[in-house]
């Protein structure tokens, strides 16, 4: 609600004052990088992007941040006490109603669950190897960079924190309510509206693309990845699928050499690891083996 302006008869310093007044509180005259309203018209998009772009591109400069190893994974893979507690809690469920297909459902896929808990020890530990291995002398290569939620991306975060290592969460804003894990560095952890500008960040740095178990996410980014290395869009780097059980059932990779959609070689782009130091020695492999970029300090 504005203020009534002054009658006729007040003086001219009144009726100035609340000229100006009135001018100070319209949204035109606030300059533009202050005005929210203003910069979330869709009309700026583009310099939304641009600003998303280089924000985190800036700060993981000050951070020191000169290469990334980019994990991703299930958010629903989570520790084996935490996996146990969800398939009790399912079984509960069912002894109501034994004959309820939703919950024997249930059950299964929290048995499944359960039988993926290893991989979230798995991430923790390929996150303190390269983390402890790389970060250095005060140098950050190979930094752990997640998508900064839970499962997979938190485990991998939190072994960079187990041996005080920096590493990052690239988070994005959902419509359901959601949060980064709590192991990322603060001052790496960024908020992307944009899945496109985020998915540029995962790649702009990376020397290695490991993915575990996951979902739809975890399926975007590793095609993504596959995609720009096959166009020569981008250098190579080890893609690293964790667990050749899950993938290969998942993902029946043979046929689409088999269908001719891709080249024989095509496949060669995927290498399989089922630890983490295994893991960890393919991606030294694939740098002491080529004739470019060596790991950092000659490791």
């Amino acid at each position: 609600m504005t203020d009534t302006p002054p009658s006729p008869t007040q003086n001219d310093a009144q009726a100035h004052k609340f000229r100006i007044a009135a001018i100070r509180n319209s949204s035109s005259y606030r300059q533009a990088h202050t005005d929210s309203e203003f910069m979330r018209r869709k009309e700026l998009r583009p310099v939304r992007l641009q600003l998303e772009l280089l924000k985190p591109e800036l700060i993981q400069d000050e951070q020191g941040v000169r290469s990334t190893v980019v994990a991703f994974g299930g958010t629903r893979i989570v520790e084996r006490p935490n996996a146990e507690a969800l398939l009790e809690a399912a079984k509960a469920e069912l002894a109501t109603d034994q004959d309820d297909a939703d919950k024997q459902r249930a059950v299964r896929i929290a048995e499944n669950v359960l039988k993926k808990a290893h991989y979230y020890d798995e991430a923790r530990e390929f996150g303190r190897i390269v983390s402890g291995t790389c970060q250095v002398d005060n140098q950050c290569d190979y930094v752990i960079s997640t998508g900064g939620g839970p499962g997979i991306m938190e485990a991998a975060n939190r072994g960079a924190f187990d041996v005080g290592a920096k590493s990052i969460g690239l988070n994005i804003t959902l419509p359901f309510e959601q949060e980064p894990n709590s192991y990322i560095t603060p001052e790496l952890c960024f908020e992307f509206k944009y899945f496109a500008i985020r998915k540029m960040h995962f790649l702009m740095r990376a020397k290695a693309m490991v993915a575990f178990p996951g979902g739809f996410g975890t399926m975007d980014e590793l095609f993504e990845t596959l995609t720009l290395i096959q166009t020569k869009r981008m250098e190579p780097i080890p893609v690293i699928l964790f667990g050749k059980d899950y993938w290969s059932r998942l993902v029946n990779w043979d046929l689409f050499v088999e269908e001719g959609t891709i080249s024989p070689k095509d496949l060669e782009l995927i290498s399989y690891a089922e630890t983490a130091q295994e893991c960890w020695q393919l991606i030294r492999d694939f740098y002491k083996d080529g004739s470019g970029e060596k790991l950092p300090r000659g490791q």
